[in-house]
């Protein structure tokens, strides 16, 4: 199968979900309205409520939420094919991800902000919002643990990267002075901020760096995740335009011309797909399709994740209501996206299928050097860029992305922490710089503690991120169901994809819960039969509400 076809049928379907679907469920089901007072007015404090141009805030969800995620997933997935991981990128981003990010949105903006674990709270009732938190605890904690320890691997496995991931930070703190202090244009400092960002890129291999082997004790890995906690410790508390908000826009856009470079790149070149449609001679041990699709590619098709920063920050930057649309259903779609070039660079990257065999030879083979590897082939023979520039240009690109995700990810945990003070009256807890320093502490702590002086511990838990992810997503769908029953509106369109995803998801956690056992690995057992605990009484406690706002027979819905 020749790759340009699979690109173009995904993005034109990708294009009709935009225009057609999100504008369907925005008008028809949402009713965005564009007089209402949104919370980045009502509380307007300069440092996390904002009202943002809609394209810089599409910049900082979208980069917020793709992460490494759906890079990893989809070359993974490939392992039983590529139709299936094609299937369920597109139509889980239309039908799934962009309707789950949107009215994630809503559902805040409508709640003066709060996050999805307060806004369950409010909707169901407080059993549900303390449940509710320890997933989204566990959520936040694999996360920011794990994308340290990948931003740190490609950094020591890609030195010529270091310049453009770090350099990247001044780009944007002027972007933000640019927009906000000196009211500079925004197409023209856009403009300038990509062409910075690509040039540090361009000189990137010209000045490799790496930190030493071994400094006072701890390993070079160890000291990249110790400073990446520390600069995110700081982001977290400074105001949202200063650095955050500038940097994901920027990145945002970087990373856009990024994917039109790679997407022309396969224009030019059209290679076929070495890979089979359907994987019927998958490698031994590779678990079943059904259900573990659905929980390997999460980010891409659809990720609780998303829910958090949707209500973590996006909706406190929200400027008009309607603007949720572009910002929640685009920002899905740009991951969508992007994880459709995953799987085309993970399956027509290579010469033959032979060497694609090579790679995938069990399951959780291939993920980012499956990516990065074959989209270099590509880009080095659609657009004679050199392999190790284009190898930098997408290390970049993944690195950028964990790196917002992780950068955003420790604000939400602090969001966390002080939503806690405030919920059981610990003024202590409340205080951003405490907050933070437990937020970070126990990502540290894990890190270190369960990985010993490599800081590798996230890794410990990350078998549990897709099901737990998933999980957050199904339980966001939920709540925003209820909300749309208690006023009056049609419900099926987050309660089909809902139903889907929780069913998909509670299966594969038991599955995983077997293999645990057998395995002897007691820690994650612990805390797959809480996440499965915790999900199920949400459930129960949200099915009790639905049937009690349930509409009578021969009752009529909003339209």
């Amino acid at each position: 199968m020749n790759s340009f076809i699979i690109l173009v049928i995904g993005l034109l379907l990708m294009a009709l979900g935009y225009f057609v679907y999100g504008r369907f469920i925005a008008q028809k089901i949402l009713a965005l309205d564009p007089d209402f007072n949104t919370p980045s007015h009502e509380f307007n404090d300069g440092v996390d409520f904002v009202p943002t141009n809609k394209y810089v805030l599409w910049g900082h969800h979208f980069t917020s939420v793709a992460g490494a995620a759906p890079i990893v997933g989809p070359a993974i997935a490939v392992i039983w094919g590529w139709l299936p991981a094609f299937l369920w990128v597109v139509l889980g981003t239309i039908f799934f991800a962009g309707v789950h990010d949107m009215s994630a949105v809503w559902a805040s903006v409508r709640n003066k902000g709060r996050s999805i674990g307060a806004v369950s709270g409010i909707v169901l009732n407080k059993r549900v919002r303390a449940l509710f938190s320890i997933v989204i605890f566990l959520l936040l904690l694999m996360v920011n643990a794990v994308f340290a320890v990948v931003i740190a691997g490609m950094m020591i496995n890609t030195p010529s990267s270091v310049v453009p991931v770090w350099g990247a930070l001044v780009v944007a703190f002027f972007i933000g002075q640019a927009i906000y202090r000196w009211k500079l244009n925004l197409p023209i400092v856009s403009l300038i901020g990509v062409v910075a960002l690509y040039f540090l890129i361009y000189i990137g291999p010209m000045v490799p760096l790496a930190l030493p082997s071994e400094m006072m004790g701890l390993p070079a890995n160890a000291w990249w995740i110790i400073l990446l906690f520390v600069y995110a410790a700081i982001a977290s508390l400074l105001p949202v335009w200063m650095l955050l908000q500038p940097r994901d826009y920027i990145n945002g856009l970087q990373l856009f011309v990024g994917l039109f470079v790679l997407y022309l790149s396969f224009v030019l070149v059209q290679p076929e797909i070495v890979a089979p449609a359907i994987n019927r001679d998958a490698p031994p041990g590779t678990p079943p399709i059904m259900p573990l699709l659905f929980v390997t590619i999460a980010c891409g098709a659809i990720s609780g994740f998303h829910g958090l920063v949707s209500t973590g920050t996006t909706s406190k930057q929200i400027n008009r209501e309607p603007d949720a649309r572009f910002v929640g259903y685009f920002g899905a779609m740009g991951e969508g996206m992007l994880a459709l070039a995953s799987i085309l660079a993970a399956t027509a990257g290579f010469a033959t299928l032979v060497d694609w065999q090579a790679v995938y030879v069990a399951y959780g083979q291939g993920g980012v050097g499956a990516f990065i590897t074959g989209g270099a082939n590509i880009m080095n023979q659609g657009l004679g860029i050199s392999q190790e520039l284009s190898a930098t240009m997408l290390t970049v690109m993944a690195a950028l992305f964990a790196g917002t995700t992780m950068d955003t990810g420790v604000r939400l945990q602090r969001y966390i922490f002080q939503e806690w003070g405030e919920q059981y009256n610990i003024k202590t807890l409340q205080k951003g710089s405490v907050a933070t320093l437990l937020a970070v502490g126990s990502c540290l702590l894990l890190a270190f503690g369960a990985g010993g002086i490599k800081g590798t511990g996230g890794m410990t838990i990350w078998p549990l991120f897709g099901t737990t992810n998933q999980i957050m997503a199904g339980l966001t769908l939920l709540v925003v169901s209820v909300m749309l029953l208690k006023a009056g509106r049609r419900v099926w369109f987050t309660l089909i994809p809902m139903v889907f995803l929780l069913t998909m998801t509670v299966i594969a956690l038991l599955s995983q819960l077997m293999d645990f056992y057998e395995n002897g690995e007691r820690l994650l057992v612990v805390l797959d039969i809480v996440v499965l605990i915790c999900s199920i009484w949400v459930i129960l406690e949200s099915i009790a509400t639905l049937k009690r706002y349930w509409p009578k027979k021969g009752t009529r819905l909003q339209q």
